[in-house]
């Protein structure tokens, strides 16, 4: 049997997250690093130059920081990074729900070679994924290609993750300068389930393991997503004409009606997971966020925080599922609803003057009124007249 690298991630998607915060991380650790991905030039230019510059916008002074022993391989070179799988024990995924089609095919492959040449030895998967239930979607496409009898649930970890690092905006001129540079916040805490592993969890001083995945996956969609879509819909209503999220956070009235709405979600995330968050650690973590909304140095648009409203204003995303949940347990939910309105009402354009594509089609739909787009989006329908009187659609 040939030697397993005991300190080398391969990571599928060479994009923000990918260098900015998984390369990071495990690369200060120790780790080479294996960037897939399907730019070819980006994947040469790693080749030749084996390191590329993170520049760490904290709101002051900007910070470089080099990360060294990195190296790539394009997702169509099949012989060569079924090599790179079959000698790892963890690898990563931030290649998107598209991008996941195109992977699960040669992770199968792989995961029947790396067997008969390793025996039993588990693969763990870090999902950086912003998609509910990748794991399950993993799972399922792995389970069509690999035999019955292939040991998939002993053999593959399947680590769902909270990603809750913001990733700055960059120019097109920013990327000509320099196309493996990638900016980043400072923030670098990796929330992983704990359970998910099948090796011992990586000794990586970043990774923050949790019991409860479920509730801290709810934690970024209750707090962070709707901290950041309110701040933008909201911000949109009272300054139309402003650009940037942390623009409209300078108006103190504006952020304390985000900081009320943020502190609405948090007490209905606490009535979900009561044995895993208090009402103290939550409202520190609400203004740690807040802080980070209004780094200037991001230059994170209204836009892009709240654009794509059919996914942002669906029943299972950012602001509707608190409600739902609001609903059912009998909370509060009134400053998240004002949220939604807002969000009905949202109409920013990018910097060339365009909307977001499918937000066109949202915008016909909601002539019909508020009203249609709880009901047919939103999935909450009306029992009385007020808008205060929904309830959840059956």
């Amino acid at each position: 049997m040939t030697s397993m690298d005991e300190k080398k991630i391969v990571i599928f998607g060479a994009g923000k997250i990918g260098r900015s915060f998984i390369g990071q991380v495990f690369n200060l650790s120790g780790y080479e690093v294996v960037f897939v991905d399907i730019n070819k030039q980006l994947i040469d230019l790693m080749n030749r130059k084996r390191q590329y510059r993170i520049v760490i916008k904290n709101g002051k002074e900007d910070e470089s920081l080099i990360i060294r022993n990195v190296r790539g391989v394009c997702l169509d070179e099949e012989e060569q990074l079924v090599s790179e799988l079959i000698n790892t024990k963890v690898i990563s995924l931030s290649v998107g729900q598209q991008g996941l089609s195109a992977v699960i095919p040669i992770l199968a492959k792989s995961l029947i070679i790396r067997r008969e040449k390793h025996g039993d030895v588990p693969l763990d998967i870090i999902i950086a994924e912003n998609i509910r239930n990748a794991d399950t979607l993993i799972r399922e496409g792995l389970n069509k290609l690999l035999s019955p009898n292939y040991p998939l649930e002993q053999l593959v970890g399947l680590v769902e993750t909270s990603i809750g690092k913001m990733v700055p905006i960059m120019t097109q001129k920013d990327i000509e300068e320099d196309p493996l540079q990638v900016f980043a916040e400072s923030y670098n805490s990796l929330i992983v389930a704990k359970n998910g592993f099948k090796n011992p969890i990586p000794d990586v001083p970043f990774l923050a393991p949790k019991e409860n995945i479920k509730a801290w996956v709810d934690r970024k969609l209750f707090i962070h997503n709707l901290g950041h879509a309110t701040t933008a819909y909201l911000g949109f209503k009272a300054y139309p004409d402003a650009v940037y999220i942390s623009e409209v956070l300078e108006d103190r009235d504006l952020l304390c009606a985000v900081r009320q709405t943020m502190l609405q979600a948090a007490e209905i995330l606490r009535a979900l997971y009561p044995e895993e968050f208090t009402s103290k650690q939550l409202e520190k973590h609400i203004d740690d966020l807040i802080v980070r909304f209004g780094n200037k140095s991001l230059k994170d648009t209204i836009f892009r925080v709240g654009c794509d409203l059919y996914r942002k204003l669906g029943p299972e995303d950012r602001l509707a599922a608190p409600v739902h949940a609001a609903i059912r347990m009998g909370k509060p939910y009134h400053l998240i609803l004002d949220a939604i309105m807002a969000g009905i009402s949202f109409r920013a354009k990018d910097e060339n003057g365009n909307y977001f594509p499918l937000d066109r089609l949202f915008f016909e739909e909601a002539q019909k009124g508020s009203q249609y787009i709880l009901e047919n989006v939103c999935k909450i329908r009306w029992k009385g007249e007020r808008v205060d009187e929904i309830i959840i659609e059956n």
